[in-house]
């Protein structure tokens, strides 16, 4: 499953040869600088063709040992946990986040299956040892005025903030991440303004709910990237990355991310940020190369 088709999904229950940045062969070879935050891969965009194991030997032969899921584990016998438990385990891998949840949290009429869900697969996280879960809004509801919908965001996430008060899984709270949605990848998205999330968050304002800055889907929304990152550094709990237009590998398109990291690390951002980018060229190649780009960033 795909973010595009988790979000159709979600609708439903609501109403890739530039290879990146070229780098020379010493570049490549050059020893890794120590990172200022830790990197992940969103699973769905790469290795699709592969069986899960495999995918996540792929992910550690680029160099990360960290994996985001979407619901993956939605229709897993126990036997299959355990051979995922396995897999990351031998290769040193950690589940840093997942999401996937069928409900969002615009709509009050779904409060309650939202909740049911989210104990649902709280359940799953423990067992993977996965410490944060994506929370989505869902599509607009056209009987409803939008600061109904608004506070209904809000509410459920206080609501969802209870069921995980103070509880850890890896010894790392659980942390719940608002994220927005663009609007030419999904025009019924309730919310694609990062602005209005963040105030979402704040009014929110508990330490386990906080906000994840998709930087591919905000520069296609509203752009002014970094600006946000100062503003909003501190309910900010996960970053994505993309280049636009395509949703490629950094260095592809219009998103200078050499500056984004760099200013990530003036910030002293210590949550991960995850590569969400659909390869082009060679997957392992292109995913070496963005956290090389994070590397560069981080050695200067």
């Amino acid at each position: 499953m795909n973010r595009r088709t988790f979000a159709q999904l979600l609708a439903s229950t609501s109403a890739a040869s530039f290879a990146g940045p070229a780098l020379s062969a010493q570049n490549q070879s050059a020893p890794q600088a120590p990172l200022h935050f830790s990197l992940s891969v969103m699973l769905w965009t790469v290795f699709r063709k592969l069986p899960f194991e495999e995918r996540l030997a792929k992910v550690a032969e680029a160099g990360y040992t960290n994996v985001e899921l979407v619901g993956e584990y939605s229709h897993w016998s126990q036997a299959d946990f355990d051979r995922a438990n396995a897999a990351r385990k031998r290769l040193g891998i950690r589940f840093d986040a997942t999401a996937g949840l069928p409900h969002g949290i615009a709509d009050p009429a779904n409060r309650e299956a939202f909740l049911s869900d989210l104990r649902q697969a709280l359940v799953c996280m423990e067992t993977l040892a996965c410490p944060a879960i994506i929370v989505l809004t869902g599509n607009v509801v056209p009987s409803l005025s939008r600061e109904v919908q608004h506070q209904s965001c809000i509410e459920g996430l206080k609501r969802a903030a209870s069921l995980v008060e103070g509880r850890q899984i890896d010894g790392q709270p659980i942390r719940l991440l608002l994220e927005c949605i663009d609007l030419e990848e999904n025009p019924h998205y309730f919310l694609p303004s990062a602005a209005e999330a963040i105030e979402i968050v704040r009014a929110v304002n508990h330490p386990q709910v906080q906000f994840l800055y998709d930087l591919f889907h905000e520069q296609i929304a509203e752009g002014n990237l970094i600006e946000k990152l100062q503003e909003h550094i501190d309910v900010i709990g996960l970053v994505h990355v993309a280049d636009v237009p395509g949703r490629h590998q950094p260095g592809t398109g219009e998103i200078n991310y050499t500056n984004i990291f760099h200013k990530l690390i003036e910030l002293n951002y210590r949550h991960t940020i995850a590569m969400e980018f659909l390869p082009t060229g060679d997957e392992v190649v292109a995913l070496r190369e963005a956290r090389r780009l994070a590397e560069l960033a981080s050695s200067r």
